[in-house]
């Protein structure tokens, strides 16, 4: 602003400077023009060209273009003016751009202090992690571990507490139901033969350490004569007794009731226990069943059923089975289940025309105290009344293949082998 009152002063001298010449022109008489000029012409100014028009002589001032910026009002800013004013913008445009590169560079150095802080503290942080993944780690190896024990330890539990039941069971028995006088219990123990006269199962024998197969004597719980029972000490762990066997034909299976009731046959050969022996055995439940089965090929099959039981005489030796598994096809448990046992001559058509004695339905599916029929498939006389084989009618899809062995055993669910005695 200031330079630009400077020019307008030197402007107003110049205005001034024309308004007196113009009032000098007009006392001045006609005179001829210096250096030669024209005479009779009136020129303004000894030194000037410019020849007086209407009276009045004028000022020509020739200033340079000036791009942009004027001064107020009618004034134009001269080239210190313009100089200046640029020199002022370029220092306003560093001075700007000195901030913007001033605010960059504390950002920059806040960063720097950030990060600088950050790895100053990165190495307790690792070591924290660490340690919190080594922690978690172990206690993941403690909880394998501990879950592995905890099945272990409810295997072992298991296993004592079924020991523990049955030498319960054996103790009582013994103690209550096995009147054997001192003299004999010492020559028990002296004799192998005899030390398993008070066991009321193949199952207590095989918990006193007996592992060997074979012809034992047991003692019902409920007291009662000593009972001849065949154990199988090899089969799926062992403790097995066999309430039925049918090998080679050498027994005939078409009994009474009677004979049924009471048992028939060799425990080392065919034999059927007795329907009263099996009730006493299984009337207390939790016993189960396993049927083996072997055809004239050779080829063999079983049937395990978790539940085993017959009733009473009064009630016909009625037949509880369920639960089948094996690699038979069921066709005894839901056909034959819950069904009443019936001999020839008790006046059951089935039992009379199948030749045994069974828990018979319209008549079976399941017939293994049938005829013994060599070679496998069999054919009725016309006088006879449909089938009576040895049969198990799911595995070979007829009632007229009679099998070359079965048998049946029964031993407690809670039975579990050991690997020493």
């Amino acid at each position: 602003m200031a330079t630009c009152l400077l020019t307008s002063t030197l402007i107003w001298h110049l205005i001034q400077s024309t308004l007196a010449l113009n009032e000098n022109s007009h006392h001045q008489t006609p005179q001829s023009p210096a250096h030669g000029g024209d005479p009779g012409v009136t020129r303004c100014g000894e030194y000037s060209n410019q020849v007086l028009a209407n009276g009045r002589c004028k000022i020509i001032a020739t200033l340079p273009h000036q791009d942009g910026h004027r001064c107020p009002d009618m004034f134009r800013c001269t080239d210190e003016v313009m100089y200046w004013l640029h020199e002022n913008q370029e220092r306003k445009t560093e001075i700007l751009e000195l901030r913007e590169l001033i605010s960059e560079l504390q950002e920059e150095l806040r960063n720097h202090r950030h990060r600088l802080r950050v790895l100053e503290q990165q190495p307790e942080e690792d070591n924290y992690n660490s340690t919190v993944m080594h922690r978690v780690h172990s206690l993941e190896i403690w909880a394998r571990e501990s879950s592995t024990l905890q099945r272990l330890q409810a295997n072992a539990i298991h296993d004592i507490q079924t020991q523990v039941r049955n030498l319960s069971l054996l103790v009582n028995s013994r103690n209550s139901s096995c009147p054997v006088p001192a003299a004999l219990r010492a020559q028990q123990l002296a004799n192998s033969a005899e030390a398993d006269l008070c066991h009321t199962d193949c199952s207590n024998l095989y918990y006193d350490g007996i592992r060997t197969s074979g012809a034992y004597t047991l003692l019902p719980s409920s007291g009662g004569n000593p009972t001849e029972v065949f154990c199988d000490m090899d089969t799926e762990g062992g403790g097995w007794t066999i309430i039925q066997r049918r090998q080679d034909g050498s027994v005939n299976f078409n009994r009474t009731w009677k004979e049924y009731k009471e048992g028939f046959g060799e425990v080392d050969g065919e034999f059927w226990l007795g329907n009263e022996k099996i009730h006493k055995m299984t009337r207390g439940g939790g016993y189960s069943l396993r049927i083996d089965l072997e055809d004239w090929s050779g080829q063999q099959k079983y049937a395990l059923y978790r539940e085993f039981s017959i009733e009473d005489e009064t009630n016909d030796y009625r037949l509880h089975v369920s639960g089948p598994s094996g690699t038979a096809e069921d066709s005894f448990a839901w056909y034959h289940n819950r069904k009443s046992f019936s001999t020839p001559e008790s006046g059951n058509l089935c039992a009379e025309i199948s030749h045994g004695g069974w828990w018979y339905h319209e008549c079976f599916y399941a017939n293994l105290n049938g005829v013994y029929y060599l070679g496998g498939r069999y054919v009725k006389d016309r006088r006879t009344m449909g089938p009576d084989g040895v049969v198990w009618y799911s595995w070979k899809n007829t009632d007229y293949y009679s099998l070359k062995k079965v048998s049946m055993m029964i031993r407690p669910r809670t039975f579990r082998a050991h690997v020493s005695p």
